[in-house]
């Protein structure tokens, strides 16, 4: 090897070999009366949740589901006051089929479960993004994820025994 060849960067033990719409849901409750009536920026809500299964017990491949809810809701006409109708709700299952390659035990939860949704939450979010557009609002600007904190508070919620993703 020359002093101009650098050694090739470990290779990641994870592929995605592909992902697509799982689910998508649109719905405006209220109908054409919603957007004559309402008179202020709806509140928005936005759920996140990340699951992670095994496809083939024989295989390290696993399907990567991440879902998000977004559901908008009148503003309270008083402060502190309760909500009024709902304005939309899109939920979206977005997955990844993904091949885990020989990875160390302790790795393979965070891969599938802040990895995997890291890369894929670009595409769920620009459907989100059109899907609220094409239905007559403004576009959903969902921010950037922390996966970590995410995956963090599943497991402070949902202790798992090792070995389970």
């Amino acid at each position: 090897m020359s002093e101009s060849e650098q050694p090739a960067p470990p290779a990641l033990p994870l592929a995605i070999n592909l992902q697509y719409t799982r689910d998508l849901s649109f719905e405006v409750p209220g109908g054409a009366e919603i957007f004559a009536t309402l008179r202020s920026q709806p509140n928005i809500a936005v759920n996140i949740d990340v699951q992670a299964n095994r496809l083939q017990d024989d295989q390290s491949v696993y399907e990567v589901t991440l879902a998000i809810k977004t559901e908008a809701k009148e503003a309270p006409e008083t402060e502190g006051g309760a909500a009024g109708r709902t304005v939309f709700i899109a939920e979206l299952a977005y997955a990844a089929v993904v091949t885990l390659t020989n990875p160390p035990q302790e790795l393979i939860e965070p891969m599938l479960l802040v990895e995997v949704p890291r890369l894929i939450f670009p595409y769920a979010r620009n459907i989100i993004s059109d899907v609220t557009r094409d239905g007559g609002f403004p576009p959903i600007v969902l921010q950037p994820i922390d996966f970590v904190a995410l995956w963090q508070a599943k497991r402070a919620e949902f202790p798992q025994t090792a070995g389970n993703a």
